[in-house]
C-alpha cells in the first residue's frame, strides 16, 4: 500500500492526482505548514531527512521515496501497466521524459525566486524594509520576471503544437507540469494572453481524477489558477 505524506498547498497534490488517475488505492498522512514560516513541519523529517513533500512510502518493497519526478516514474513503472506514459522508443516518450524533469529542474527555480523576493521586504527587519523593497524590485525586474516570462511563453508555444505536453495524449508529464503552470498563473499571470496555457489549466481542472484528488487532499490554493474554480 502506498502512503502519500501530503503537505498542504504543495507539490504533493500532484501525487494524489496521479494515483487517482491510475485508480490505485492509497493512504494519506497529512502535514500542515507552519503559519509563520510557511515551511513544512519538522515531523516530516522522521519520514525523509530533508523534510520536504512529497514523500511516499510503499509497503510493497519497503520503499521510501522523495522528489516528484522520481515518485511519478516509480509509480508509473510499477503500477501504471502502460498507462499515462507513451511507449518507450517513441518521439512522444522523449518529450514525456523531458517535461517530467523540466518541471522541477528548469521551470520551478525562477518561480521560487519570484516567491522569495516577493516575501523579502515583509520578512526584513523594519528599518531595512525600504532597502529590501528596492533590492527585491530590482531583482524581479531585471532578472526574475524576464526568466519567468521566457518560460511562460515557452509553455504557450509548446501547447500550441499539441494539446498535451508530450503529444496528443494526456500523460503523467502533464500532471508534473501542472504545478509550475498553476503557480505561475497565480503569481505571474501565466494564463493572461496565453490562451493555450489557460486552456490546459481548464482541461486539467475538469478531469474527474483531479477533482477526486482535491476531495482527498483538502484545500489547494492553486485549484482556481487560470480562472477555473475547482469544486
Amino acid at each position: 500500500m502506498i502512503t502519500v505524506h501530503h503537505l498542504d498547498n504543495s507539490r504533493s497534490q500532484r501525487i494524489l492526482w496521479l494515483l487517482e488517475e491510475l485508480e490505485i488505492p492509497y493512504d494519506i498522512r497529512f502535514y500542515r505548514r507552519d503559519p509563520k514560516t510557511m515551511m513544512a513541519p519538522r515531523s516530516l523529517r522522521t519520514v525523509h531527512p530533508l523534510g520536504k513533500a512529497p514523500v511516499i512510502t510503499d509497503t510493497d518493497g519497503n520503499v521510501t521515496l522523495a522528489e516528484s519526478g522520481a515518485i511519478i516514474e516509480y509509480i508509473i513503472d510499477k503500477y501504471g501497466n502502460g498507462r499515462l506514459a507513451p511507449a518507450r522508443g517513441t518521439p512522444e516518450y522523449i518529450r514525456f521524459i523531458y517535461w517530467l524533469h523540466y518541471a522541477e529542474g528548469s521551470a520551478m527555480p525562477p518561480l521560487l525566486l519570484k516567491l522569495i523576493f516577493g516575501l523579502l521586504p515583509k520578512r526584513a527587519p523594519l528599518p531595512l524594509r525600504p532597502f529590501a523593497f528596492l533590492i527585491a524590485c530590482g531583482a524581479q525586474r531585471t532578472v526574475i520576471n524576464p526568466q519567468v516570462k521566457l518560460h511562460m511563453d515557452y509553455w504557450e508555444r509548446s501547447l500550441s503544437e499539441s494539446e498535451w505536453f508530450a503529444g496528443d495524449d494526456f500523460t503523467a508529464a502533464d500532471i508534473q507540469m501542472s504545478f509550475p503552470l498553476e503557480t505561475a498563473a497565480a503569481r505571474a499571470g501565466a494564463a493572461d494572453n496565453r490562451p493555450h496555457v489557460g486552456a490546459f489549466l481548464r482541461r486539467i481542472h475538469d478531469r474527474p481524477a483531479y477533482q477526486r484528488a482535491l476531495l482527498r487532499g483538502g484545500k489547494y490554493a492553486y485549484a482556481n489558477a487560470g480562472g477555473k474554480t475547482a469544486s
